[in-house]
C-alpha cells in the first residue's frame, strides 16, 4: 500500500472516506495479528498505514468541523 496524499483525500466523498477508513482499520487489525504471530515481513506497511488512517480521520474531521461552522 502507497501512502495517500492528502489532494488525494480531499477529493473524497465523506462516506468514500469512512468507507476506506473502515477497511484500513480492518488492514491494520490483521497486519498486528500477523506481527505478533511473526508473519509480517514488511514493518514499515503498519507505519504507512497508521498514518494513512489518521490522515483520512483529520481531513473527515475538518469537513464535519468546516460544515458546521458554515451552517
Amino acid at each position: 500500500m502507497k501512502a495517500m496524499k492528502v489532494e488525494e483525500v480531499r477529493k473524497l466523498a465523506a462516506e468514500e472516506i469512512r468507507t476506506k477508513l473502515t477497511d484500513s482499520h480492518d488492514e491494520l487489525m490483521k497486519l498486528r495479528f500477523q506481527q505478533v504471530t511473526g508473519q509480517l515481513t514488511d514493518s514499515s506497511h503498519l507505519r504507512t498505514l497508521r498514518r494513512n488512517i489518521a490522515r483520512m480521520e483529520t481531513i473527515l474531521r475538518e469537513t464535519e468541523r468546516a460544515a458546521v461552522e458554515g451552517a
